[in-house]
């Protein structure tokens, strides 16, 4: 029995144990490098960091984990120096152990894995070779998960370089899912929560390897000190086939491949993804695999009843506030210009009307698709590093101040004095600028390394040319209607040939950005080339039917531009042309914003035929094998599970406390 097992066994008995070694503890278990040679130690890691995170003079030396409750500090010496795993992929048979033992120990649901094991296959019999890779959290140097994370859930600690999440404090926004390339964080659809690997760190404050290494029977798995290689062991590459790009995070995972392999290995999972060696840079590179042939097909339903429809819900209606509100708010710094009428109440009013009910149902929309949307507040929490938190921060300023501005405008039209006038203007300043601030970063979040089809100027284009072309739009419907019905019919003609000029502009910026987008992604050939391959195959005809609707809503503002330039056409003529575009652009709109979102595929590990397979998924859910718990796929359904959780607690609470929890239930009892 080594120290640190005597230390842990005979702490008092008032405290919880760390964690339980126990008496016929197998010795594969224990780390190996518990104790390394000080010369054979590297001070940096391959990416340059250095792999001792703290030293004796640090405020954070010493401190504890406060596992179970326990005070008690382990007495690894290796403790405040990066971790990482390391995965032999000669050795792995596919057998799925090290899956068990880590949601065995974490006590995980057969929806979700903390570790998985998927594959990648190439050749044909008799020459046929398949790789598993085991694969969880990464651990990673630079973990883009804490940074994206809105409500600073995540903390990389000292401790051996863990990543931790917290999911009592996360409200299931499911950003961090999307920036990791490595699929690690695991929203839960039950609880509407993400839980992700966490080292084990109980496990090895005794000494002890994570559950998965072992239980690893093909000793493939490994576990110490970065860039410390196991006995045995000959290679620690930083990649394998079927693994993203270390550029991204930097991630504490080293790898040993030394069979040789097949030129082309694909996956098993729907992924249209290949990946293809390229003796130049050494290692395989993702393609395009054209496993659906090139036959187009419709999959509306599939389109517009996605996970997602909320932000396209959500996305669309504030940028159509926000370009309206630009325009009128335009107003005040040019009150000689075609815009001046905006501000005639005959026409902010009935505007302010509209626009606060839009933007009110995009808000309430997108907080319901929060896995708990009564946790909301929490959002605010990583202004520092979230450009998530800034785009809340950004929009709910917009919002306020939208509110300030709507309640001055509304004293401002009956009492008509001095300070309701200036604090309408200063609520139009601090919602112009605060809209302005949630655009741009609404369209940062989307800048994702790990999903290359967002990654993209384009991105920018469309968020832009939306907020131009549907602002326009929401102004043109509103205000033209009501100067005609006021009588004021002279700066009817000049007001819509400027909106249909903002219009033609918005729409024309979103078109470029789409050509230059489709080339952009082509000449890249990796998961962006095969979103696009699915565009133009899976949701092909969709595709089609947006750039043509696109190429007529452009033909139609510009002939609306250029008639009302020369008084061709007034009134009711007009508004038929501005109904006839608002419907065009509009259906355009969601058609493109919801291909937005359902194509692109991120920089994932490769699942199994089964297992961490979207179309596995989909099929699913299509033939209710949802309902059998042992496929592990289970339908969204964390409200349900939240409120049976409330009831639960409210018959055994407080009758002082049970107001809270009834409200609680009303929130959830709105979920979709």
């Amino acid at each position: 029995m080594n120290e640190t097992q005597t230390h842990i066994q005979t702490q008092e008995d008032s405290k919880p144990l760390i964690f339980e070694v126990r008496s016929d503890e197998p010795a594969h278990a224990f780390l190996w490098d518990a104790v390394p040679e000080e010369s054979a130690e590297p001070s940096s890691n391959c990416h340059g960091n250095l792999i001792d995170l703290v030293n004796e003079t640090s405020e954070l030396y010493g401190e504890s984990l406060n596992i179970n409750g326990n005070d008690a500090i382990g007495d690894n010496p290796n403790r405040y120096k990066q971790h990482g795993f390391f995965f032999n992929a000669d050795n792995c048979i596919g057998c799925h152990a090290c899956e068990t033992a880590c949601s065995e120990k974490n006590d995980n649901p057969a929806h979700i894995a903390f570790r998985s094991v998927g594959y990648v296959e190439g050749g044909t019999y008799p020459d046929y070779q398949r790789i598993n890779i085991s694969m969880a959290c990464n651990h990673c140097d630079d973990p883009v998960c804490l940074k994206g994370c809105p409500t600073r859930a995540y903390t990389k600690f000292a401790e051996y370089g863990a990543v931790l999440q917290d999911p009592d404090i996360c409200f299931g926004c499911g950003y961090c899912t999307w920036v990791c390339p490595y699929n690690a964080p695991q929203l839960d659809p039950v609880k509407g929560e993400v839980t992700k690997c966490n080292m084990c760190v109980d496990r090895l404050e005794v000494g002890l390897k994570p559950a998965c290494v072992s239980a690893c029977v093909g000793n493939a798995l490994d576990f110490g000190v970065v860039e410390n290689i196991p006995e045995n062991r000959i290679e620690a590459k930083t990649e394998i086939p079927g693994f993203p790009s270390t550029d991204i995070t930097q991630p504490n995972i080293r790898f040993q491949q030394t069979r040789s392999t097949q030129r082309e290995m694909t996956r098993p999972d729907g992924m249209p993804v290949k990946y293809h060696k390229d003796d130049k840079a050494g290692h395989f590179k993702p393609e395009v695999d054209r496993k659906l042939g090139n036959k187009k097909q419709w999959n509306w339903r599939k389109l517009l009843t996605s996970h997602e429809s909320a932000h396209v819900i959500f996305t669309l209606s504030t940028q159509a506030v926000l370009g309206a509100f630009l325009l009128m708010s335009s107003a005040l710094l040019l009150p000689k210009s075609t815009l001046a009428a905006l501000q005639a109440p005959i026409v902010s009013l009935p505007m302010l009307a509209v626009m606060i009910p839009l933007i009110s149902f995009g808000l309430f929309k997108l907080n319901m698709h929060l896995g708990k949307p009564h946790r909301f507040y929490r959002g605010f929490n990583n202004l520092r590093w979230s450009p998530l938190s800034r785009e809340i921060a950004g929009v709910s300023g917009f919002y306020t101040f939208l509110l300030g501005f709507a309640l001055f405008a509304l004293l401002d039209a009956w009492l008509d004095i001095g300070i309701t006038s200036w604090l309408k203007n200063l609520c139009a300043g601090l919602a112009s600028l605060s809209g302005l601030i949630g655009l741009y970063y609404m369209y940062r979040i989307y800048r994702i390394k790990a999903r290359p089809f967002w990654d993209h100027w384009q991105t920018a284009t469309a968020f832009v040319g939306n907020t131009l072309s549907i602002g326009a739009l929401l102004t043109a419907l509103v205000a033209l209607p009501a100067l005609l019905i006021s009588g004021e019919s002279n700066p009817v003609n000049t007001l819509s040939m400027s909106l249909a000029l903002l219009a033609l502009a918005g729409l024309s910026l979103e078109a470029v950005g789409h050509v230059c987008h489709g080339r952009a992604m082509n000449k890249l050939g990796n998961e962006g080339a095969a979103s696009w391959y699915l565009q133009i195959t899976r949701y092909g005809y969709p595709w089609l039917i947006r750039n043509a609707l696109l190429a007529i809503s452009i033909l139609v503002a510009g002939g609306i531009a250029l008639l009302t330039s020369i008084n061709a056409i007034e009134g009711g003529t007009a508004l038929v042309l501005w109904g006839t575009l608002t419907a065009l652009t509009l259906v355009t709109a969601t058609i493109s914003r919801s291909l937005f979102f359902v194509l692109v595929i991120p920089t994932t590990m490769p699942g199994a035929f089964f297992w961490k397979n979207q179309d596995f998924v989909d099929h699913a859910r299509e033939t209710d094998l949802v309902d059998m718990e042992q496929v592990g796929v289970v339908r969204e359904q964390h409200g349900k599970f939240k409120i049976d959780e409330l009831i639960d607690t409210i018959k055994t609470t407080k009758p002082k406390e049970m107001l809270s929890h009834i409200k609680e239930i009303v929130v959830w009892k709105k979920l979709p």
